[in-house]
């Protein structure tokens, strides 16, 4: 198995540390290399710089690939001078696993507004980003844990703009690529979707909103006629008890708090965020930069290990 190429996030965030426990938890198991400063780690670190990827999977320490962001880390506040060495490491990893020297991209978390600050980052998010590097025009968010995934239809928009930028097409996207993800890195035969509705009760026949009637329905009853197991437009209350969930290997929403509130309460700390539609594999933990904590020794890596377990998996389903 080639291994995951790790890029740093935010210095100032959780990020090193958790790359760091991740290691030590599964780097044994799941061969991996970090990008960044290695002077940005942890008090202590254990680590090994290599020059290569393939290093990676006989190093005897954390493995890095060393990059110099000029500065030094201070947790908890973020320095717009590694704006674009935090940049620069996300581009570096596309570039290993675009190449064929790693199997996947997992990706720590960063912190938007030192991006802007210091390099004019023009993207809302990771995923926009990737796409942008990938040359895609469209890909898809997912979050997935043991007991749920889920993928919004829309993502970083504010609320009062999400009816608007909802069209048959922009679903048409997400249905397909998700289909087409759950087949090819889950390894699911026959993916089973529900599609919850964007109003209250799914607009209640029209009368909390007319967008089911219109533009829902019709796009769900297209993608029925050819073949695809979809369930909806269902309204998002009932979606996601215990009995519903076991009717489904993944939930539409149409908008981002739809989605990402029933799995982080369902599952906090073990939540991965997966980007689909790219020509290679991404995660990344399901969580923010978390100044408030970092430099503490008290983080939890949980998500970090899953990300990096969900990424090997998806990586040798598609080798």
């Amino acid at each position: 198995m080639k291994p995951i190429a790790i890029s740093c996030g935010e210095p100032a965030g959780i990020g090193p540390e958790i790359a760091v426990a991740a290691w030590n938890a599964v780097g044994r198991d799941i061969p991996m290399v970090w990008i960044g400063d290695p002077t940005h780690l942890p008090d202590g670190t254990d680590w090994q710089a290599v020059t290569t990827a393939a290093d990676a999977a006989t190093a005897t320490a954390f493995p890095v690939l060393p990059r110099d962001f000029g500065a030094p880390r201070v947790p908890g506040t973020p320095n717009p001078a590694h704006a674009q060495g935090v940049i620069d490491a996300i581009a570096d990893a596309v570039a290993l696993v675009q190449s064929g020297d790693a199997s996947a991209v997992c990706t720590a978390p960063i912190h938007k507004q030192a991006l802007i600050d210091g390099a004019d980052f023009a993207y809302p998010g990771h995923t926009e980003y990737l796409a942008a590097l990938a040359g895609r025009d469209h890909v898809v968010m997912m979050l997935a844990c043991d007991l749920l995934r889920v993928v919004p239809a829309t993502i970083h928009i504010p609320l009062a703009q999400v009816a608007d930028q909802l069209s048959a097409a922009t679903l048409t996207d997400t249905i397909l690529i998700t289909h087409a993800a759950l087949k090819r890195d889950f390894g699911i035969a026959q993916p089973r979707l529900a599609v919850a509705g964007l109003n209250p009760h799914a607009g209640e026949g029209g009368k909390m909103g007319m967008e089911e009637i219109e533009m829902i329905t019709p796009t769900l009853d297209a993608l029925r006629a050819e073949g695809f197991d979809i369930a909806g437009p269902l309204s998002a209350d009932t979606m996601f008890h215990p009995a519903a969930r076991a009717r489904y290997d993944a939930a539409i929403c149409m908008y981002h708090d739809q989605a990402l509130i029933p799995i982080k309460t369902l599952d906090f700390s073990g939540g991965v965020n997966v980007t689909l539609g790219l020509p290679f594999v991404r995660t990344s933990p399901d969580h923010g930069t978390a100044f408030d904590i970092a430099g503490q020794g008290i983080a939890d890596a949980t998500s970090m290990i899953a990300a990096l377990k969900m990424a090997a998996n998806m990586g040798q389903a598609r080798a």
